[in-house]
């Protein structure tokens, strides 16, 4: 006769994380092949930077994804916002290559990935609660927005290497944030999930490349 057993909390935990964990990369995955697309198409368009306006449709659709996370409209508006994202990388991507900065790039890419890795790989294997990070993050979106509103009247571009080194900062606290909570339990939706890790490794690679550039010049 069969052996049958009742699986206990933890096995029942450890699998809803996994699952949650493996739809969470699959997602991932496919919105930044999506940005890449969405990227190039922009490039070839040599579309305009947006400004400001990037952060109100930022805004608008992170809302849309966060009112339809648990249906299947969630899915929609993930593909929305990354593509949008990536589509903001365009005109920046346009700017380092007519430079002949296109190694810096390929640089920031790698150094994107390499952190992202090793931040994703440390929270998984030591299974440390990244939680009390919750309050920095808060805090960091709001000096983020108010930053960017102040660009607006004012030129900030003195303090760029300290604002791309706070945001590095920032998107691996996000990274860390994340993926704890996946491990804990405290994020039992993919698709918010992908959103929280897809925004970390976005504004990673752009402010990356931003200090690359500051260095290199």
């Amino acid at each position: 006769m069969a052996d049958a057993r009742t699986l206990t909390t933890p096995e029942i935990a450890s699998a809803s994380y996994a699952g949650i964990l493996r739809n969470t990369y699959m997602l991932l995955s496919l919105t930044l092949v999506w940005s890449a697309v969405t990227a190039f198409v922009s490039m070839q368009m040599n579309a305009p930077y947006l400004g400001f306006a990037t952060l109100i449709i930022y805004i608008a659709l992170l809302f849309a994804v966060t009112k339809t996370q648990n249906s299947v409209w969630g899915l929609f508006w993930v593909f929305a916002l990354t593509g949008f994202l990536g589509f903001t990388l365009g005109p920046i991507l346009n700017f380092y290559m007519g430079a002949g900065k296109g190694g810096l790039i390929a640089g920031s890419l790698g150094l994107t990935a390499l952190v992202f890795m090793s931040l994703s790989a440390y929270s998984l294997i030591t299974r440390k609660d990244f939680s009390f990070l919750s309050g920095f993050l808060l805090a960091g979106a709001a000096i983020i927005i108010g930053l960017w509103i102040l660009s607006i009247f004012i030129d900030l571009s003195a303090f760029q290497m300290a604002i791309s080194g706070g945001m590095v900062l920032f998107a691996s606290a996000l990274i860390l944030f994340q993926t704890s909570a996946i491990v804990h339990g405290g994020e039992t939706n993919y698709i918010s999930a992908t959103v929280g890790l897809y925004v970390g490794i976005y504004s990673l690679f752009v402010h990356l490349l931003s200090l690359l550039g500051i260095m290199d010049d």
